[in-house]
This record gives structure tokens, C-alpha cells and sequence, in this order.
């Protein structure tokens, strides 16, 4: 690929010198190059899958959530772990349409406590900031608030956006820029990151369904921005409700 790359601007250069090139064909070779560079940086980026082992798709896994930010009620009987990159589009596929569902028919009634934890992903550079973000928020009392804007700004996550969005919810902002500018959240994050490997999570969303248990969950992994069915299906199984069948994967 480096060779085509360097094929292409040496192609370039005695066009340059003898007659020169049109306008159309800059552009066009302004273009391959782009897309040369793109395909080289997604050949050096991790590879999500390599995260962690292959892991049976029935096997049952436990997540410790001591210390978790937790949606709904601290009791109910089945709990819903979201592992999340906060700039994965379908992490923010799962946010703006089916996770709405599962929060009233579900979370909003009882059922179900939601817990969203992070997986920053190495190829989305602005991933870990965001949720360092999230959590400075948390401090001030508006951790689902930051979560929800910064997923749904997604596509044009910055600086900028977190301290925009702080300043929209009202926060103290001395207090959340020393919080961020500190990375005090950091190790909090890694914890996360550890979670996610021994659950056996490799790519984002990654969800674990399951009966609550002391301090946590144990259930079995629903893995992307699946359909509302899925994931009713797999709550009812854990409700040990009639009708509720294993989840797809």
C-alpha cells in the first residue's frame, strides 16, 4: 500500500514537469491519495475483535457494578449492562431509537435497572475524553444528562461540545473543567475497559441481560444495535415471564 502511495505521487511529478496537469486531474489524484491515507490508518487501527478471546455465544457472564452509575430502581429484578463507545454510531443508533422503548416499557416501570458503562474504542480518538466528560458531569449530578448529549453528538465530539453541553445543563464550570482537565476519571475508565474484556466484549454495543444479582448482573450478551425485540425478549426471559425466549446473536 506505501509503495502504491508512492507510485502515485512519483506518477505525479514528471506529468508536472512536461505539460501540466488539469484542474480534474489534480482533484482526482488529490482523491486517490485521500483515500490511500484512509486505508492505510484503518490497516493500522486495532482490531476491535482482538480484544478479547472468543467466547461460547450461550455462555452466562457476570459483571461486578459497584460504583456504577444506575438508571431505574437499584432493586429490580433483571439488570441491562450497556458496554458503550460514545462515539460508535451504533452505540448512538441503539440511544435515539430503541433504548427509548426499553426505558419506558421497562426501566420507567421497574423491571429493569439500566447501567451504561464505557469501552472507548482504540480507532475513536474522542471516545475516552467524552467519557471522562460524562463522568466529571456525574459529579454535579447530571451523569444520564452529559450521556445522552454527548451520544447523540456523536459525529462532532470535541472540546468544545463537552464544555457547550456543560454550560447547557447548568453545571459549576471551574469545578467540571478541573475535573476534565485533571483526567480525574481515568482510572475509572480502565476499570471499565477491564470489565468489559473478562465479559468478553469486542466491539461496541455490547450488552449483557440477565436476573440482578448482589452487586451486579449475570446474564448472557446481546451483541449490537439489535431490534426492541431482542432485547424484550431476553428482559421477559430474565422476568421468567411466558413468551420470553434466549437472545439472538
Amino acid at each position: 500500500m506505501v509503495l502504491a502511495l508512492a507510485l502515485t505521487l512519483g506518477a505525479a511529478a514528471p506529468v508536472a514537469a512536461e505539460d501540466p496537469i488539469t484542474r480534474d486531474q489534480a482533484e482526482r489524484l488529490i482523491q486517490e491519495i485521500r483515500q490511500l491515507r484512509e486505508v492505510l490508518q484503518q490497516l493500522r487501527a486495532p482490531q476491535p475483535a482482538a480484544a478479547a478471546p472468543q467466547r461460547p455465544a450461550d455462555e452466562k457472564v457476570k459483571v461486578d457494578l459497584r460504583g456504577t452509575h444506575v438508571m431505574g430502581r437499584n432493586d429490580a429484578p433483571v439488570t441491562m449492562v450497556e458496554f458503550t463507545d460514545l462515539e460508535c454510531p451504533f452505540c448512538r443508533t441503539f440511544h435515539t431509537g430503541t433504548f427509548e422503548r426499553i426505558k419506558r416499557d421497562f426501566i420507567d416501570t421497574g423491571k429493569v435497572r439500566f447501567v451504561s458503562r464505557d469501552f472507548p474504542l482504540d480507532f475513536h480518538a474522542n471516545a475516552r475524553p467524552a467519557a471522562l466528560a460524562v463522568r466529571c458531569a456525574g459529579e454535579q449530578g447530571k451523569f444520564w444528562e452529559m450521556r445522552h448529549g454527548v451520544t447523540v453528538n456523536g459525529n462532532a465530539l470535541s472540546r468544545d461540545t463537552y464544555f457547550a453541553l456543560a454550560r447547557d445543563l447548568g453545571l459549576d464550570m471551574q469545578g467540571f473543567g478541573a475535573c476534565f482537565g485533571n483526567e480525574k476519571y481515568k482510572a475509572a475508565v480502565d476499570q471499565d475497559i477491564a470489565a468489559a474484556v473478562a465479559a468478553g466484549v469486542s466491539g461496541t454495543p455490547t450488552f449483557v441481560v440477565g436476573p440482578t444479582v448482589p452487586d451486579g448482573v449475570e446474564g448472557q450478551r446481546i451483541v449490537g444495535a439489535v431490534p426492541y425485540a431482542v432485547f424484550e425478549s431476553a428482559i421477559r426471559a430474565a422476568l421468567g415471564e411466558r413468551g420470553g425466549a434466549q437472545p439472538q446473536r
